[in-house]
């Protein structure tokens, strides 16, 4: 495994995808050969070889590393230049934004201006931080978003249609009941970074400011937002799916999420494993399953990748190419650390339309305060912008627990 891990490491810094999936395919049987020996032990002996599951485990660890390098790759070729120069336009703004953050300067500014003394960001700087939002946030990248320009979206969802029946033609035609119509509430949180420079490398005029500051948001925001978007309790923060109220689905009604139970506290079916992924995917109605994916954290992944079927095919398939999502049963999986674990009453897998259920909703604009004083000889730049969230169709997402009921 440490040959093929140098050889992923060489073909990264090579900028060879193509090369890295090659390596990736090659890991997977591998994987699929050493899992059917495990599991003809089992079989034959009722036990398995602790060196074929130490091997089993670092085969499940060098094709994690090999997604995340491909994954990592496809992100920097796919990012645009951001706050390019271009004297053509004589971008006003954008020189003005970079002398604020550089030295504070805050003349010919007056379209961003806040009374606090914040400045909005140059646009092209703000839309870099939330594309870059949506390619490392798993979750708003499967989420439906909107962007608002209050603090609260409301969001009105028909529970029921209008009444309807079938009369004769001189039959009379009584009034039917009208439709239930419900308000959801999408407050938006303050989601703030506060990256610091030295004033030396602010003056340095190679610094591209816009994709500085970029560069240091994006992953503290990305990774503040989908552990919210997860388990967020909805308290100066969004609401987490798993936070919403659970009941199992022969039970489910509106503003509950319903769940699939493993009939095994904290573990799988002692029979057929893969029967109850396939019972999930059925809790969902057709309409959602089109646009289904699976959300799940890298280490139930590595379980889930030894299933196989009643006819010995693995459910758990790499992407077709580099850059492209795994799938699990058809259905893309969507990776995401934030989910639990395999455990007693837990719901580490989450399936369903999750640009239906789920809605993130963004303020429009990132703000940035610049505070040369606090931490001399530091400057610091207080970046904020205001994200809310929640589940706004709670028939779309299904989750499996591994408890008893």
């Amino acid at each position: 495994m440490t040959d093929m891990t140098e050889r992923l490491e060489i073909k990264a810094s090579a900028g060879d995808s193509d090369g890295m999936f090659s390596e990736f395919m090659s890991a997977f049987e591998e994987f699929k050969r050493t899992n059917d020996g495990r599991l003809a032990e089992l079989e034959k002996r009722g036990a398995t070889d602790a060196l074929t599951e130490e091997k089993l485990g670092r085969l499940n660890q060098a094709l994690d590393g090999a997604k995340a390098a491909m994954e990592r790759l496809s992100l920097e070729k796919a990012r645009p230049a951001l706050e390019a120069w271009r004297p053509e336009l004589g971008d006003e703004y954008k020189d003005a934004f970079s002398a604020y953050v550089k030295r504070g300067e805050e003349k010919a500014l007056s379209i961003g201006s806040n009374p606090d003394g914040g400045y909005l960001v140059p646009a092209e700087t703000e839309s870099e931080i939330t594309r870059r939002l949506t390619a490392v946030s798993p979750i708003r990248a499967i989420a439906s978003v909107r962007n608002v320009s209050s603090t609260v979206y409301k969001k009105p969802v028909t529970l029921t249609g209008p009444a309807v029946g079938w009369v004769a033609e001189t039959a009379s035609r009584p009034q039917t009941n009208s439709q239930t119509i419900d308000l959801i509430d999408f407050p938006t949180a303050e989601l703030y970074a506060m990256p610091a420079a030295t004033s030396a490398f602010l003056d340095d005029a190679a610094v591209d400011v816009g994709q500085w500051i970029a560069d240091e948001v994006n992953a503290a925001f990305a990774e503040q937002e989908t552990a919210a978007f997860v388990n967020g309790n909805g308290t100066n923060k969004p609401k987490g799916f798993l936070q919403e109220t659970q009941v199992a689905e022969s039970a489910w009604v509106w503003d509950r999420i319903g769940y699939i139970a493993t009939g095994v506290s904290g573990g799988w079916p002692a029979g057929d494993e893969s029967d109850v992924l396939i019972d999930l995917v059925y809790a969902l109605k057709a309409g959602y399953r089109q646009n289904a994916s699976w959300v799940m954290n890298r280490k139930t992944q590595a379980a889930v990748r030894k299933l196989k079927d009643a006819d010995g095919n693995y459910l758990w398939s790499p992407g077709v190419s580099a850059g492209a999502k795994a799938t699990l049963l058809g259905f893309d999986l969507v990776e995401a650390e934030d989910m639990p674990d395999i455990g007693a009453a837990a719901t580490p897998v989450a399936f369903g339309d999750f640009r239906r259920g789920y809605l993130v909703v963004d303020r429009m604009g990132v703000n940035v305060l610049r505070d040369p004083y606090s931490a001399k000889p530091y400057v610091l730049f207080y970046t904020t912008k205001r994200v809310g969230g929640g589940v706004q169709d709670f028939d779309a997402i299904k989750l499996l627990k591994f408890g008893v009921s």
